[in-house]
């Protein structure tokens, strides 16, 4: 039987293919973003917790009214403003499920979806499920936002602008100047917004995280996606929520009840408990600053050079100095014969840059593991 393919272009993402190089290599493995040290015990036993008291059935749909709450007050506490929980927050399985449920929801077929490269490998196939168009526009000079490359990109069948901040694979943030010229370009228009901001709490150097929270003009046309795995360390769990004005929630709602009715129960109640303290998500943000301060440091002594990091848990970095190999190709062999797995930047585009020379490493990783990966690329 033939089976004509929806996404005929698309193959294994390329965070699959480094991790498996990685655990046959028996490589450092700086390619995937996830933590190799464990989560808090605190929020362990409290999923224990919740699942010895007899939480282990369905959840409401929109997710733990608790929770929500939780969510909301969070949000106002950070931000300064109230997010109605009951129609305006929703629970999801990790922040990608509700990137594709927020597309699922508005975008029809024809549509476009203006996407900034590089960007995280789920936008672009997401969109095109759903019948849209992708038209991707180029980050600019040292990985900042060129708001005139967006603004000439809207078009009359512009549907969606997605942004991201702090950004995945970049590690650049917007701020305040960005978000403002967004928030112009889209005045008097009918463009949503989908801003992922699932590093939020992964902000460097005395930043205010720009939410798109904060601008009333984005606020009341946006999908903001939030992951909790992100910031607790514990990216497997696959928890994460999205908030939106309440028209919008309603249209994301009927597509989440279809994709995945429910996240993880008993998890939802160790969260909703865990948030009850600002501290837990609150030092977020000097832990990893320390992790990447300790793995710039260490690559002083390499022939790399560190790009700026400003979030996320991501360093990229350039190797011109040391080949004039294609990145992916680069990466396999360090993997191979050096010993460290990392991710080529070029997948996170349609139409790579000529002469891209960029590798993303994780540093969410034990000083230990960083100390180990510092040494076995300095001898590149």
């Amino acid at each position: 039987m033939r089976i004509s393919s929806k996404l005929p272009h698309v193959g294994t993402t390329i965070f699959t293919v480094m991790s498996k190089l990685a655990q046959e290599c028996g490589a450092i493995n700086l390619s995937q973003g996830f933590p190799d040290f464990p989560i808090d015990s605190r929020l362990i036993d409290l999923v224990d917790k919740a699942m010895r008291a007899g939480y282990n059935q369905y959840a409401p749909m929109p997710g733990l009214p608790a929770l929500r709450e939780a969510i909301a007050a969070k949000v106002q506490r950070l931000y300064g403003f109230n997010y109605d929980p009951d129609t305006e927050v929703t629970v999801t399985a990790g922040g990608t499920q509700a990137i594709f449920t927020a597309l699922g929801a508005v975008v029809h077929p024809g549509d476009e979806v203006i996407i900034i490269d590089p960007a995280y490998d789920c936008y672009a196939p997401t969109v095109e499920l759903f019948g849209g168009r992708p038209v991707h526009v180029r980050l600019g000079a040292d990985m900042k936002f060129d708001a005139g490359a967006v603004k000439e990109a809207i078009t009359p069948r512009t549907r969606m602008l997605m942004i991201n901040t702090p950004h995945n694979p970049a590690g650049t943030i917007l701020r305040d100047a960005d978000m403002l010229q967004i928030a112009d370009m889209l005045r008097g228009t009918d463009i949503l917004l989908l801003s992922d901001e699932v590093y939020e709490h992964l902000v460097f150097d005395g930043e205010p995280h720009a939410s798109a929270i904060n601008y009333s003009e984005l606020r009341d046309r946006a999908f903001v996606i939030f992951s909790f795995g992100k910031v607790f360390h514990a990216t497997g769990w696959k928890m994460g929520y999205a908030m939106a004005p309440k028209a919008m929630m309603a249209e994301f709602r009927k597509v989440h009840q279809f994709n995945v009715f429910s996240a993880n129960t008993p998890m939802q109640h160790a969260l909703a408990a865990y948030m009850q303290e600002p501290a837990n998500y609150e030092q977020v943000s000097a832990f990893y600053q320390a992790k990447r301060d300790r793995f710039a440091a260490g690559m002083r002594g390499s022939r790399f050079k560190l790009l700026s990091c400003e979030g996320s848990y991501f360093q990229t970095a350039d190797y011109s100095a040391i080949s004039d190999e294609g990145d992916r190709a680069f990466a396999e062999r360090v993997a191979r014969e050096h010993g460290v797995a990392s991710i080529p930047l070029s997948p996170f585009y349609k139409d790579p840059p000529p002469g891209l020379r960029l590798l993303r490493f994780c540093f969410a990783k034990q000083d230990a593991t960083l100390d180990a990966a510092i040494e076995k690329l300095c001898r590149i």
